[in-house]
């Protein structure tokens, strides 16, 4: 008897000790590499933590989990972490990065620009060796932990293009040119900023040119200061998006451009030079220069689709990274969709990260790119952004459809101000992938679209299907700069994917196209329901073409210059438009084709606030609109909100809404949940909302 309890004893002492021990690795910023990698004997770095754990792996610590834990403070991260299949965990023994308890360590990925002395009281200089030595010249740079503002001309707003003639060099076989040169002519008087113009300037200067949904970015080639032009090169204008007089523009990176507080320069000399803001002193200001590209890259093996897997980050910081344009410039990419990611993954599975940040880049914060599969982004706060947030898969189709990523969470997320070096870019934005989840995620103060989903124009095959949007909080973006946006914008076919119980306003395009949500060219089989949009400029819903989707009970409200649209007509059923309540009090209830194309809508409530105003379904008056067989049983009713105009769209009764079977939803739990602190990062400061409006109120009469 004594035997067998001693034997069942050591059995549950052996499954809980399995079950509880794992082996754990240290890092502090006092360490060293070549320590043992104890709490004792710290290593210094998280590519000296992989090296231990490859040796532990040789050493046969496969069964326990394995924990790096990184001690308080900011660390230099003078390498990038890359982890290939040899750094994998595996169920037994997954590998976790994480921060000590009660500790935020951040990893810096620039240098510290030290030594500055006083020009004058208004201009401050340091020299770097380095940028003569090695020719380091960086382009972005952060001040005492904000984004600085390389000098730029005009230091508020744009330039305009006065017109633009194209020279094509050589055709070659694409729709745009493969080599081309455009003369771009301004306003005179705008055009004295090149007046100032050195050898050198005309060699570094930048011009970045917003043009509908895109932004280019090009080297000036040559300058022609009496009529005014100045010239750039490169592949031709793309004939679907070319640069007209309705492009906006400025000019970066030339001496005399060095004007206005917070404002920087940095000379080929290696002379840095900074104007300060009010109450900053040398002596209270830190600042950075970015080296790194990347933060973390996670790549397994191509060859034979083995992944990376069983890794976790937790509760750490990684801040400052660079982006540097290419000599040729950068050509418009729709949502930026060539630019890397501070944090790289193909071939990956299983790999999560949780409660980190990302900070101060230049590019994207993260790209599951090329076969990821079962990962995690949850709790992760990124800002000041040089792109975006997330992308998800790959811009290309790819035949064996085992490499297609899928199933990647996003959720619980603060993802804002960003486009500060690609406008263009999309806070999230889904690919050709597929049974993706974004939910709950804050979305803001971006230069383009919220969530992207799909990347095929047309009815051509698509491989994103099922994806979910749902539960996000998106507001606050364009900003007035670029056109054709969406809070949640798809593409192509997307059977299965829905958009749903998500909360979009304040959408801002520039000219046209500020919409909350927008099926553009192709997308197909998608639902949308649930979701309240307001204060969006030109619509509410729009759809560009396609079929077959289901709008469904929505509230539309309060949107500017039209609450509906459509735009292309099609001989198949375009979409259903059903259960949704539509108020406004300004502009037309519809927009373009709306009346034209083939839906089938019912049961909504439509109600213009302004009194006696009359309803209009295009030309047609409501009994000429349902003598067509539209909207049969719908109405023509106050929805009884409790405070539109405060943007409080819960009802005071429910006796409209029943009427037209509306399904009343908790629009209040879209976005981020969790601690108060939490909620309280997610919110954009009354000075830039303050701000958006006066934009607003510029660009909508």
């Amino acid at each position: 008897m004594k035997k067998t309890i001693k034997i069942l004893i050591f059995i549950i002492l052996s499954c809980y000790f399995k079950n509880t021990f794992a082996y754990d690795i240290y890092i502090s910023p006092k360490g060293n590499d070549k320590n043992h990698g104890t709490k004792d004997s710290p290593l210094a770095s998280l590519t000296g933590a992989r090296n231990k754990i490859r040796e532990l792996r040789k050493q046969g610590v496969n069964k326990e989990p394995i924990n790096v834990i990184i001690a308080d403070g900011v660390y230099q991260l003078n390498e990038t972490l890359i982890l290939s299949i040899e750094d994998s965990g595996t169920p037994e023994s997954p590998i976790t990065y994480k921060a000590e308890e009660n500790a935020s360590p951040t990893f810096i990925g620039g240098i510290y620009i030290k030594d500055f002395t006083k020009v004058n009281d208004y201009l401050w200089k340091a020299y770097i060796p380095e940028v003569v030595k090695y020719n380091w010249y960086f382009e972005q740079l952060y001040v005492n932990d904000k984004r600085a503002t390389r000098a730029k001309s005009p230091n508020n707003g744009f330039y305009y293009i006065k017109d633009i003639n194209e020279t094509i060099i050589d055709k070659g076989n694409n729709k745009a040119s493969l080599l081309a040169v455009q003369r771009i002519s301004m306003d005179s008087n705008d055009a004295k900023c090149l007046q100032s113009f050195t050898l050198q300037d005309k060699t570094d200067a930048v011009v970045r040119f917003n043009h509908k949904w895109d932004n280019t970015i090009k080297h000036i080639q040559e300058i022609n200061i009496d009529n005014s032009a100045f010239y750039t090169s490169g592949t031709g204008m793309k004939p679907w998006n070319t640069m007209d007089k309705k492009t906006r523009f400025v000019i970066e990176n030339y001496k005399a451009a060095l004007d206005t507080a917070g404002e920087w320069f940095l000379d080929r000399n290696g002379e840095l030079f900074y104007i300060p803001l009010n109450g900053e002193t040398i002596e209270n200001s830190t600042f950075i220069a970015p080296i790194a590209k990347y933060f973390i890259v996670i790549k397994g093996n191509e060859t034979d689709n083995k992944k990376v897997e069983f890794i976790n980050f937790s509760n750490l910081n990684f801040q400052v990274a660079a982006y540097t344009m290419p000599v040729n410039g950068f050509e418009p990419a729709q949502a930026a969709a060539t630019i890397d990611a501070v944090v790289m993954l193909d071939f990956a599975k299983n790999i999560s990260f949780n409660n980190c940040e990302i900070a101060h880049t230049g590019t994207y914060a993260f790209w599951f790119n090329q076969a990821c599969s079962n990962c995690d982004i949850l709790h992760c706060y990124m800002h000041d952004l040089g792109a975006g947030g997330v992308k998800i898969g790959e811009t290309i189709i790819r035949e064996n459809n085992e490499l297609l990523t899928h199933n990647i969470k996003v959720d619980n997320n603060i993802i804002t101000d960003g486009g500060h070096v690609f406008p263009c870019a999309v806070g999230i934005i889904i690919f050709n992938a597929s049974d993706n989840t974004l939910s709950h995620n804050e979305i803001s103060d971006l230069r383009y679209s919220g969530i992207s989903v799909g990347w095929v124009w047309g009815y051509k095959f698509s491989p994103s299907k099922r994806n979910r949007i749902e539960y996000n909080h998106i507001h606050h973006i364009g900003w007035g700069e670029l056109c054709d946006m969406g809070g949640v914008y798809t593409l192509g076919a997307s059977e299965g994917t829905v958009v749903a119980n998500n909360v979009i306003h304040h959408v801002l395009s520039y000219d046209y196209g500020g919409w909350g949500l927008y099926t553009d060219e192709g997308s197909y089989g998608i639902i949308m329901e649930n979701n309240l949009v307001y204060a969006c400029k030109n619509s509410g819903f729009h759809q560009h073409y396609g079929k077959e989707n289901i709008i469904r009970n929505n509230i539309f409200a309060l949107n500017m210059i039209g609450q509906l649209q459509a735009t292309r007509i099609e001989d198949h059923q375009s979409f259903s438009f059903t259960n949704n309540i539509v108020y406004f009090s300004k502009g037309n209830l519809l927009l373009n084709n709306w009346s034209k194309i083939r839906i089938n809508t019912d049961l909504n409530c439509y109600w213009d606030t302004r009194i006696n105003a009359e309803i209009k379904f295009g030309d047609l008056n409501w009994k000429e609109w349902k003598n067509q067989g539209k909207d049969i049983n719908s109405i023509i009713s106050d929805p009884m909100f409790v405070n539109p105009t405060a943007y409080d769209f819960r009802f005071k009764n429910k006796s409209i809404v029943n009427k037209i079977k509306f399904q009343i939803f908790d629009y209040s739990k879209a976005g981020v949940y969790g601690s108060p602190e939490w909620i309280k990062l997610s919110a954009l400061s009354s000075e830039k909302i303050q701000l958006f409006d006066k934009i607003t109120e510029k660009l909508v009469h």
